[in-house]
Formats: structure tokens, C-alpha cells, sequence
């Protein structure tokens, strides 16, 4: 199992507060067995602090000695694919062996922000991202009429993101790792999966197809407990959907919210095929996940508002639910 930090915004928090707190979590699944760390790429959003992946990842990296860290991912339509290289070099060179570059075709914005960050329409649409996506990857190689440096020779472990069909076709064409955005597309997990697979093509990296899925996981002592702390995550993506994104408030602010019944159901969809609970649910929840989706691992996102309740819960599923997956 791994974790996908997202550097939650508390209202009443600064940004400092947010990556300190990103920080300690990163050490803290470190010492309980975590696979990896990845960190996302959003703008714009003021609930999210993560904004600058290789910057983070540096000093996720620097502050851990063990744990893959990485990106969840680089929006390529935002980048020059040598500035990725580059970047992503540097980290590989810093940390051999530890870094991960997952790989995203949408902006993870608006599209006056995706603008502003690129500068210019070219290479914002999708059609653009399989031909960037390769210039991406030949920076990383020993050949070509521009040197990447330190790029070139220094390739991390390359990884396709995605919540829908395309990237999962792009990824098995191209024998790559797959990584499924579960937790926000759960309605096209396994169709994305059985694409991937069916399209999977042996490659340099891989022999066999490797999926992984992000979902959210909110552990506490009881089922009460955790909706309770998951109510501020519904409430800020409730928001989000109806452009008006905001910071996360308090878990009892977020439960004392006026929801109107279709608002109510919309954050319940939110995190109806996700994993909310006690150890015995968040268990029930990520077994059943794993036996419809025949998933390789799992990556934990838990949006809360307080760190010790974000690292109580990665605690509870480390001591209590992890020995017990199976697939």
C-alpha cells in the first residue's frame, strides 16, 4: 500500500502549516511500512497546497531515507516535457531508486489557469500528450539532438495516470505502470483496468501489466467517527463542483453545513465505493475493491482536516487492515 498526500488547506492553517504537516506525514507512513508517497499537481484550488510536485518531492525525498516518493502526478499539458526531464533528473540523481514520475494528460485545472501556467494553447490539448509524452520519455534516454542533463541517464520510475480509458490504453500500449484515480471515477475503475490489461504490451519496464489504484480511506475506532472526519473532504468537493472552492473547515463546521437533499447525495456519492470506516469496514471495503479490480496495490488518499487524525488513520490501516488484504 501507498499514499497519495495532497497537502489538505485548513481555513484557519497557512500554507507553511500545510507542508509541515505533509512532512510529518511522510515520515510518519515511512516508519509504518508505506510503499511510496506521491504528491499532486493543483492550482488554483485553495483547499490543496500542492502545487509545485518536484519541488515537494525534493524535500520529501531529502526528509525521508527509505520511501518511494513521487508525483500523482505532473500534469504534462502544464510543462515543457524538458523541463519534466530535467526536473525529475535531478531528482533521480539526488535520490537513485527512490524517485517516482507519474504522468497526468489533464491540466488539473481551469482552463484560464492551465493557460496562465503554460503560457501558450500549444500543448494543452489531449491530442498533443501521447507525442509529448515520448518526447518526455527520450529526454530520459542516451540519444537525441538535445541532452537533458540531468536527465539523461537519470530516468525515474515512469508511471501513466488516469480516471478514464485513455491513459489506460496509452499506458498498456506502452508497457507501462498504470495508476486509476479511483477516488474520484469509481464508476470507471475496472472498465479502465480491463483495457489496460487487454492493451498491455511488454516494454523495457515492465513484463506484465502493474495497476494501481488511489482511493479514499478514512480509518477511525468507529464508523461514526470516520464520516464524521471525512465530512470537511465532501464538504470542500461539493464546493469545488460548484465553483466555489474553498479551504477545509472544521469537521463539526462541515456537519452543521445546510445540505440540500441533492447536495447530501452528492457527497455521499462522493465516497460511496471508497473506504470510510472502522479497521473491520475500511477492510470489508479495500478487499472488495481489491477482488473486483484485481488491483497490484493500493494508494491511500485521506482528506482531513487535522495531521494527527490523517496519521491515525494511515496507523489504523497499517496495524489493523493491511496483513489481512488479500487478493
Amino acid at each position: 500500500m501507498s499514499v497519495l498526500e495532497l497537502a489538505p488547506l485548513a481555513r484557519d492553517a497557512s500554507a507553511t502549516d500545510a507542508l509541515r504537516a505533509t512532512t510529518s506525514v511522510a515520515r510518519s507512513v515511512e516508519e509504518l511500512g508505506y510503499k511510496r508517497i506521491w504528491v499532486a499537481e493543483h492550482h488554483n484550488m485553495p483547499s490543496i497546497a500542492s502545487s509545485s510536485p518536484a519541488v515537494l518531492i525534493a524535500h520529501l525525498a531529502a526528509s525521508t531515507s527509505t520511501i518511494r516518493v513521487g508525483s500523482g502526478g505532473v500534469m504534462l499539458p502544464n510543462h515543457a516535457p524538458l523541463v519534466v526531464a530535467e526536473q525529475f533528473g535531478t531528482l533521480e540523481a539526488l535520490h537513485p531508486g527512490r524517485i517516482d514520475l507519474g504522468i497526468g494528460r489533464a491540466p488539473g485545472t481551469d482552463q484560464r489557469t492551465a493557460l496562465a501556467l503554460r503560457r501558450t494553447m500549444a500543448g494543452l490539448s489531449a491530442e498533443n500528450f501521447p507525442s509529448e509524452l515520448s518526447d518526455l520519455i527520450a529526454y530520459f534516454a542516451d540519444s537525441g539532438p538535445i541532452t537533458a542533463v540531468p536527465g539523461r541517464g537519470n530516468e525515474p520510475s515512469i508511471w501513466l495516470l488516469g480516471s478514464s480509458g485513455f491513459s489506460a490504453q496509452l499506458a498498456g500500449l506502452l508497457g507501462l505502470p498504470f495508476s486509476f484515480a479511483h477516488h474520484f471515477s469509481s464508476a470507471n475503475t475496472v472498465p479502465a483496468l480491463s483495457l489496460y490489461r487487454e492493451s498491455f504490451r511488454p516494454s523495457r519496464w515492465l513484463s506484465e501489466p502493474y495497476a494501481k489504484i488511489a482511493v479514499n480511506a478514512v480509518c477511525a475506532d468507529t464508523d461514526e467517527q470516520a464520516r464524521f472526519l471525512a465530512g470537511p473532504a465532501s464538504l470542500a468537493f461539493l464546493k469545488l463542483r460548484q465553483g466555489m472552492p474553498q479551504a477545509l473547515v472544521t469537521p463539526s463546521e462541515a456537519a452543521a453545513y445546510p445540505y440540500t437533499d441533492q447536495e447530501r447525495a452528492f457527497a455521499e456519492e462522493r465516497f460511496a465505493d471508497q473506504a470510510v470506516g472502522s479497521p473491520s469496514t475500511v477492510h470489508a471495503r479495500l478487499t472488495d475493491l481489491l477482488d473486483r479490480t484485481g488491483a497490484n496495490e493500493l494508494m491511500l488518499t485521506t482528506m482531513v482536516y487535522d495531521v494527527g487524525d490523517r496519521i491515525r488513520s494511515f496507523e489504523l490501516i497499517a496495524e489493523k487492515v493491511a496483513e489481512g488484504l488479500h487478493r
